[in-house]
């Protein structure tokens, strides 16, 4: 029985998924995350698609494959320094992508994960937004990002306009 997913393109029969180790293991990692942030991965691995061809499934299992050791640890690293990133952070990060995407300001397809990881390390959870362990949280007090601010002032232009 052949199979195709509808967000990023692959397609393959189902002896070959299972038979295949790489592809294996990237059903067994996408499998492993579920719920929103399973679905968001997914609509994000959209992203690397070529233009004119499928994202092969070794490619599908090698972006899983970098992607879930950050995702189970809910921390990542960019440019030398840690950062929380909370399985709220990551759908809210892709969620950016997509929009960015939607908008023409993201060049596809994405050859790494640096510009998710970029907008990760600027996620502030808001003021009293329960986050994974349900316990809410203040805005830490730290300088905002003027990319965020520009993004953010261009979406209010936008609304108004």
């Amino acid at each position: 029985m052949k199979t195709r997913c509808p967000c990023c393109g692959a397609s393959a029969s189902l002896d070959l998924l299972i038979a295949n180790e790489a592809t294996r293991e990237a059903l067994v990692a996408a499998f492993k995350l579920g719920g929103p942030v399973g679905s968001a991965v997914v609509r994000y691995l959209a992203l690397f698609r070529p233009e004119q061809r499928e994202l092969s499934m070794d490619r599908v299992a090698k972006l899983l494959g970098e992607l879930l050791p950050d995702l189970q640890a809910q921390r990542i690293t960019r440019d030398g320094q840690v950062y929380d990133a909370p399985l709220d952070a990551w759908v809210w990060a892709i969620d950016q992508a997509l929009a960015a995407r939607d908008a023409g300001r993201l060049k596809l397809p994405l050859r790494g994960h640096g510009w998710l990881y970029e907008v990760i390390s600027n996620w502030r959870p808001q003021a009293g937004q329960l986050v994974g362990d349900g316990e809410a949280r203040g805005v830490p007090v730290t300088k905002p990002s003027q990319t965020l601010a520009g993004v953010a002032a261009l979406e209010q232009f936008k609304r108004g306009a």
